[in-house]
């Protein structure tokens, strides 16, 4: 699994991929304590999130999904939006980034590549998420937005083949070579995503996409280890943990998480010899 050193670009799929949860539907409990969800939408919310966890998301589960977040926030103020997801950054997404991930992360990085969160979850999430774990480049939906409110319509969603395309646009301004550049997914939904590089990894993948990653002889990893990137680097720093927000922690962040699972792997290579 470890990327051989060339330039390019790793595109990482977020929920069940990075972190150990759906991103779009965490952000449901400090929605409704700000006055934006009812009590409904937040158990509706719970919901899809469990049976998402357990049995993942077909096309026709994420286009309702789409649908009923996208007329969910029509009228939120957007910066509302933003404050909350900064605020509840750290109890909603922090302990729950893969150690796997963060480490492959990191790898992408001292190879010179480009690391982009490529996601359905809106903008407004997946942003923040990705400067936490000191990630720049996002591909994610975009609201329609006016006069500082969401209207309910959707601009882009980043999805199915949308997600490949979105890729390809951001190859090509940065001149890379999709051939050259890696992806990874959980769901069989971003199939177009991992066909349109040359190193596709299925990540914690549900059936269909376990059943296709075998036909085309991809890699299959596992990632199993949720970690609290702020309290592991506070542990190492001998320093109490202390809030994050969406711009507290920056690409140090990975790098010295990836530096700790190598010495704990190294150290159960030890003892198990």
């Amino acid at each position: 699994m470890s990327p051989a050193n060339s330039k390019g670009a790793a595109f990482f799929d977020l929920d069940k991929t990075v972190i150990a949860t759906s991103s779009a539907l965490a952000f449901g409990r400090p929605l409704y304590h700000g006055g934006l969800m009812g009590r409904r939408d937040v158990l509706k919310a719970a919901y899809a999130q469990l049976a998402y966890l357990i049995a993942g998301a077909d096309e026709d589960q994420m286009a309702r999904t789409r649908d009923y977040l996208a007329q969910l926030c029509r009228g939120w103020e957007v910066d509302q939006v933003r404050q909350i997801v900064a605020e509840t950054l750290g109890e909603l997404i922090d302990p729950y980034v893969y150690a796997e991930a963060a480490e492959l992360i990191a790898e992408h990085r001292a190879a010179g590549r480009d690391v982009v969160l490529v996601s359905a979850s809106g903008e407004e999430m997946v942003r923040p998420i990705g400067l936490l774990l000191g990630i720049d480049d996002v591909i994610a939906t975009r609201m329609v937005i006016q006069d500082g409110r969401y209207t309910g319509d959707v601009e882009f969603f980043a999805a199915g083949p949308a997600k490949a395309e979105a890729m390809a646009e951001f190859a090509a301004r940065r001149g890379y070579d999709l051939a050259d550049c890696y992806a990874y997914s959980d769901s069989v939904t971003d199939l177009p995503m991992l066909e349109a590089v040359g190193h596709p990894t299925a990540v914690n993948p549900d059936r269909a996409l376990r059943k296709a990653a075998v036909e085309r002889d991809w890699p299959i990893a596992v990632f199993k280890y949720p970690i609290s990137l702020r309290r592991r680097i506070a542990a190492l720093r001998g320093k109490p943990a202390i809030p994050v927000t969406a711009i507290t922690v920056a690409g140090a962040a990975t790098a010295v998480v990836a530096l700790w699972w190598l010495s704990r792997k190294r150290k159960r290579s030890r003892l198990a010899a």
